[in-house]
């Protein structure tokens, strides 16, 4: 408990039991430590946030069109077969429910895929420094990870075959959401 006698230590100065008191140096220079270590977490945690958010939405929107060119499918078609991994053939009964459905799962994939480049890089800070690098051979991963356990997992069971041409422009399109999430993530650290 503060005492009501004034005792003068430093500059800064705090409002104790009607009275003004200063804290010692020292004291004074610990907390502004701590404050400014305190706000460069919360820059930190929000510059995570957001790359996770933002890489991930955008590889997410990104790779519907994607998915679309690829197929020369149309977008609601290309979310109800998202939306097919949790309810099979059944995702194509309700059009726009199931678009929606799809669009979420989308969405919300891409932010997982995110987080995990983003946090990674977080205990390795060379995958911000070699962004390009790293964000293809993560593209590569996504491409193996989604099709031969994520889509054989899913209600689909299957194993997806590809023809060659097809092979390659889903994995551009792989190789590209792996460098879109490694491009926002290099920022998270800043």
């Amino acid at each position: 408990m503060y005492r009501s006698a004034h005792c003068d230590y430093g500059k800064l100065e705090l409002l104790c039991q009607n009275r003004t008191r200063t804290i010692p140096g020292n004291l004074r220079m610990a907390l502004a430590g701590a404050e400014t270590a305190s706000g460069n977490m919360r820059r930190k945690s929000r510059g995570v946030l957001t790359a996770i958010l933002l890489g991930g939405i955008v590889a997410g929107t990104i790779d519907i069109g994607a998915a679309c060119l690829i197929s020369g499918r149309s977008v609601p078609f290309i979310l109800q077969t998202i939306a097919g991994g949790l309810l099979g053939k059944s995702a194509y009964a309700g059009r726009v429910r199931r678009a929606l459905l799809g669009l979420a799962l989308q969405e919300l994939m891409g932010i997982i895929i995110a987080a995990i480049y983003v946090l990674f890089a977080q205990l390795a800070p060379v995958l911000t420094r070699r962004w390009i690098s790293f964000g293809l051979l993560y593209g590569v991963v996504i491409f193996f990870v989604m099709n031969y356990v994520v889509v054989p997992l899913s209600a689909w069971q299957r194993v997806p075959h590809f023809t060659t041409p097809k092979f390659a422009a889903n994995m551009a399109a792989m190789l590209l959401f792996g460098l879109i999430v490694a491009f926002f993530a290099r920022r998270s650290g800043r």
